[in-house]
């Protein structure tokens, strides 16, 4: 799934290639792309057409637009990417891609956007906004360390009061959002912190010191385009992120630590896998019954 990196570079691509102009008319391929939106595709194409889009907004892994109605109200158009949607800034003109799903035209008669997903878990809705400009299905979201809303403080408040495995809080939306399982691993390498290491037991700088990792791992990711391991996870342009060359502990199993040279391993978690250093960052010890 793509994380708060990589949709932050989709993101700013939309920022500068569809903000500021209005939408023209919108067209929905087959029903699961307007699934979210339950009165379907055509009365969601029907709402788009003459909407003028304010702004490109994100808070964690969630994407939306925000839309100025003809008469004046505002909406959001969610943009939900799921395991390998992409947002493309195309030329009219250009070939229609195999798992193209919607295409937006604009006034101004410049590039298209289109929506392509190969494996149709995506998704787009139009919803409404709170005060905060966010849409009402994201707002239980808690802010992700790259927004000014974030309070890290409160954050390691939150997550010390909890009797669970720090990657299992780093990797919980409502706690903090944007976290997911690649830079939750490379957060913990830095920090010398295994997973499985409970919020209770350590102390408030420790929790602090692996927030404040996890935002400059995703800031470092972000300079490089975010994490491609394969053609899927692309910016607006097509183009693929190499932060995948910097990572040190996931999915590196098997290789030496950059840090002590102690061959990487690769350990199960939450159905999914964990890479960690067994040097750097040992596994708790078991708790008594």
């Amino acid at each position: 799934m793509p994380e708060l990196p990589e949709v932050e570079v989709v993101r700013r691509g939309l920022a500068d290639h569809v903000v500021g102009r209005t939408i023209e008319r919108a067209e929905f391929r087959g029903t699961r792309v307007a699934r979210r939106h339950l009165p379907g595709p055509i009365d969601l194409a029907d709402r788009l057409a003459g909407n003028h889009v304010e702004q490109a907004r994100r808070r964690g892994k969630y994407l939306w637009l925000v839309l100025r109605t003809p008469d004046g109200s505002r909406q959001g158009l969610i943009a939900h990417l799921g395991m390998s949607g992409q947002l493309l800034v195309e030329a009219p003109d250009a070939p229609a891609e195999k798992h193209l799903h919607a295409v937006f035209d604009f006034a101004d008669d410049g590039p298209q956007l289109r929506f392509v997903d190969q494996r149709t878990f995506g998704g787009m809705a139009l919803a409404d906004l709170t005060p905060e400009g966010v849409p009402e299905p994201v707002a239980h979201i808690a802010p992700d360390p790259l927004e000014e809303a974030y309070d890290r403080a409160a954050v390691v408040r939150r997550m010390k009061g909890k009797d669970v495995a720090v990657k299992r809080a780093l990797l919980d939306q409502t706690l903090v959002s944007g976290v997911g399982n690649i830079y939750a691993d490379e957060a913990l390498w830095r920090a010398q912190v295994h997973g499985e290491r409970l919020c209770s037991s350590l102390t408030k700088p420790t929790l602090a010191r692996v927030l404040e990792h996890a935002r400059e791992v995703m800031l470092e990711a972000l300079g490089q385009g975010g994490t491609s391991f394969d053609a899927l996870y692309v910016n607006v342009n097509g183009a693929s992120g190499y932060f995948d060359r910097s990572l040190h502990a996931y999915g590196q199993e098997g290789r030496p630590c950059d840090r002590c040279g102690t061959l990487i391993r690769r350990e199960a978690f939450m159905n999914r896998s964990s890479f960690s250093c067994p040097r750097c960052q040992p596994r708790p010890r078991a708790r008594r019954g």
